[in-house]
């Protein structure tokens, strides 16, 4: 048979049914089949952590062709290589490598990563290399780096050097790190590498501290490529011309080193919108910048990034296509993200064995990357002051044993927790997850098994409302009298939901410009967004603009936001009937003046962390306070404390007096007996007789005659289907009231 293409055997496509088989061998398959090359190898973590090492399986040594001590080139990400010695390992896996973090770093590549090695046999003996120690880990050392760094280093083993590789060095009780910056004779020649990708613009913009101005620094070590910072305030110029001359030289420089990334930082200080500003100067720098960046050629080889807090300021000729055609939204972090976050500044960190990071991520709501740095920095500062009595501030160094029992610990993350806040909460009164408990709040049980139904649920259940189809209530208004605690409520489920609570007060929106209510409301909503989950506690009253406002931003709550309002009224008559339709204040709770029951949940709540005498019934007290509401009892109970503090004070100066004229010496610390170690009747006898109720009949009357009202607005207790099924011709059906008599609205 003939050897022409035509001839040849035909492949069979088809099964022994008969059925068409598909062609394995079309291209995509290829590609997808297609097997790495030999010396392509997996990153794994090094057993050895020695920065001229790396280690291979014994197979993969022989596919190679390579030695015990042989010195190979290694081919990481971004153009990077490095020179490293080759070692057997006998329990690393076929096609993976050993290197360790030092290595890892020079060929900037991470664990999973593939690098590609080739023998390098030929390479030199260096006669002289220079190399220049990293700042930051050699403060406070003194002495000679060579004698007690560099020349055990390299004494001990062979070393592979390339010019531009980090390597670190142990010595003694520090670490310190050094770079390769010349090498004599020059190093062995490099892989091959193609010119960067053609310009591509980039605009981020987010709130602040996300990180902006570090990706872009990473997005340039990662790529190797030369880094252009501009911060925008630097460019202006009190001289005419010098400020789009400044720019244009940045633009310069950065072709010269291409390939490049400019990065703008704070853009919307440059180039604000023309027909905002007022300024002649900012107008002719956004005009200049429009033109560098479309005069840019597209094989330039320069990136061009910004970041801006203020996305919205900016002229909208930078933000088309061509320019600053892309946004990426650098948002909050979520809690897998924070966790990564904290993962990165507690790497260094000597932890303790209760640090549980992943609860502190959960914790963390609303919390941006600077604000988690911050957190590690404060914790870390408790724990050293601490140990602060052991620290001797004289010295100029501290001892092994002080240094080794330092660590951070969980107890350190809550107090730092306690004071500390989401940067974006930082301007609005915010409780950052209250501390008020359900246990802190007595009585109420139906409100708080409403609550908890209308808030906490969907925090801590959301997947039963996604199998039920149904988006949770956004919103719930407490309305009652003066005193029942609304506001407790309202702080206690956002603690049991670990959310961020901001509390706004509604005369605090109102202002007297035109315009600036509304944007106060804008501004509380973007924030809770941003630090959802999140509860917003409300007070009504304002005009019909700021009314609208707050229409607007609850109907534009999305259901991927865990943000809920919470309204609190003593006035709900004199509320706006938009406000509490479904969808927004959906859930109207009563939150009635407490029963004797209720009272009395409310006493041992407000005294359970007080010494009371065994003989004081406060059964008796709540029978005898009907009408009191939860700030009445409180008035009581701080009442008969004030009074015991007093006659304690008293006490102590009456026996000081004593002291002094017996010629006694008086010692402030010794306490002796106590003379009021706890509360007793008398103490709420004369309180009692300072009570008074804060909420009258005719109010109660009114609260209650309105929370009816809302009852019977709807069909209650009067619906129910009929017992052999829904009559659909109109029959007997159950009606709501008269609503079957619609035709009669229309005669």
């Amino acid at each position: 048979m003939s050897d022409h293409p035509e001839h040849k055997k035909k492949v069979n496509l088809t099964d022994p049914s008969g059925a068409e088989v598909k062609q394995e061998n079309d291209t995509a398959t290829a590609i997808l089949k297609k097997k790495k090359k030999p010396n392509q190898l997996m990153v794994t973590d090094a057993t050895n952590d020695d920065n001229s090492i790396i280690a291979l399986s014994e197979a993969t040594m022989e596919s190679l062709q390579l030695f015990r001590g042989d010195t190979v080139l290694v081919r990481g990400k971004k153009r990077k290589d490095t020179v490293l010695i080759v070692l057997a390992d006998e329990d690393l896996d076929d096609g993976s490598a050993r290197i360790n973090r030092v290595v890892r770093h020079n060929l900037r590549v991470k664990h999973g990563d593939m690098i590609t090695i080739q023998p390098c046999p030929d390479i030199k003996y260096a006669k002289r290399i220079a190399v220049l120690p990293i700042a930051d880990t050699v403060e406070g050392i003194t002495g000679s780096l060579f004698d007690v760094f560099l020349a055990p280093y390299f004494r001990e083993a062979y070393r592979p050097v390339r010019q531009g590789d980090l390597f670190l060095v142990r010595g003694g009780m520090r670490q310190v790190e050094f770079k390769v910056v010349e090498v004599d004779p020059p190093s062995i020649p490099s892989f091959s590498s193609l010119s960067a990708s053609s310009l591509l613009e980039v605009f981020s913009s987010t709130a602040p501290g996300t990180g902006k101005t570090l990706m872009a620094r990473a997005v340039a070590n990662e790529t190797g490529a030369f880094f252009f910072l501009i911060n925008g305030p630097e460019i202006m110029s009190k001289m005419a011309g010098e400020s789009e001359s400044n720019l244009r030289k940045a633009f310069e420089e950065a072709e010269k080193n291409s390939p490049a990334i400019i990065f703008i930082d704070e853009i919307d200080s440059i180039a604000p919108k023309r027909d905002k500003t007022n300024g002649e100067v900012e107008r002719r720098v956004v005009s200049q910048l429009l033109t560098l960046m479309d005069g840019m050629k597209a094989r330039s080889n320069v990136v061009v990034m910004a970041a801006t807090n203020r996305p919205n300021s900016i002229d909208p000729a930078l933000r088309r296509f061509g320019r600053f055609d892309r946004e990426v939204d650098i948002g909050v972090p979520d809690p897998t993200g924070r966790l990564e976050i904290l993962q990165i500044h507690t790497k260094n960190m000597k932890l303790g064995d209760d640090v549980d990071l992943e609860q502190i991520a959960a914790e963390t709501h609303g919390y941006v990357g600077s604000d988690i740095a911050a957190l590690c920095s404060e914790a870390a500062m408790q724990q050293i002051r601490e140990k602060m009595d052991l620290i001797d501030l004289d010295e100029d160094t501290i001892d092994a044993e002080v240094l080794d029992s330092l660590g951070v610990t969980m107890e350190n993350f809550r107090y730092s927790l306690g004071v500390s806040n989401p940067s974006a909460l930082r301007e609005v009164a915010v409780v950052e997850v209250p501390n008020v408990r359900w246990e802190d709040i007595g009585g109420l049980t139906t409100v708080k098994q409403e609550l908890m139904e209308s808030v906490q649920y969907p925090v801590d259940h959301p997947e039963k409302f996604l199998k039920f189809g149904m988006s949770p209530s956004r919103g719930v208004l407490f309305y009652g009298p003066p005193g029942t605690g609304k506001t407790m409520l309202a702080k206690a489920v956002a603690n049991e939901c670990a959310a961020n609570f901001i509390s706004v007060k509604g005369p605090e929106l109102l202002s007297m410009w035109f315009g600036e209510s509304e944007s106060n409301i804008r501004d509380i909503f973007d924030k809770a967004r941003a630090a959802a989950p999140a509860s917003v506690g409300d007070a009504g009253g304002a005009s019909d603009r700021v009314v609208n406002q707050l229409l607007t931003e609850m109907d534009g709550m999305t259901s991927k936001k865990n943000v809920f309002v919470i309204g609190a009224t003593n006035r709900p008559e004199q509320l706006d009937p938009a406000l509490c339709r479904p969808g927004r204040l959906d859930s109207l709770i009563y939150v009635p003046l407490p029963d004797e029951e209720g009272r009395r949940s409310i006493l041992e709540a407000q005294l359970r962390k007080t010494p009371v005498a065994a003989d004081v019934d406060i059964g008796f007290i709540a029978s005898k306070t009907h009408g009191f509401s939860g700030a009445d009892l409180g008035f009581i109970t701080q009442r008969a404390v004030k009074l015991a503090i007093k006659e304690s004070i008293s006490a102590d100066i009456k026996r000081t007096k004593e002291l002094e004229e017996a010629g006694m010496e008086v010692d402030e610390e010794e306490t002796g007996d106590d003379p009021v170690p706890e509360l007793t009747r008398r103490h709420f006898e004369e309180a009692m007789q300072m009570a008074r109720r804060s909420v009258s009949d005719v109010e109660i009357r009114r609260y209650e005659a309105f929370a009816q009202q809302m009852k019977n607005a709807g069909p209650g207790a009067y619906f129910k289907f009929p017992e052999g099924g829904v009559d659909t011709t109109g029959g007997s059906g159950n009606n709501f009231g008269d609503a079957g008599n619609d035709d009669d609205l229309y005669e």
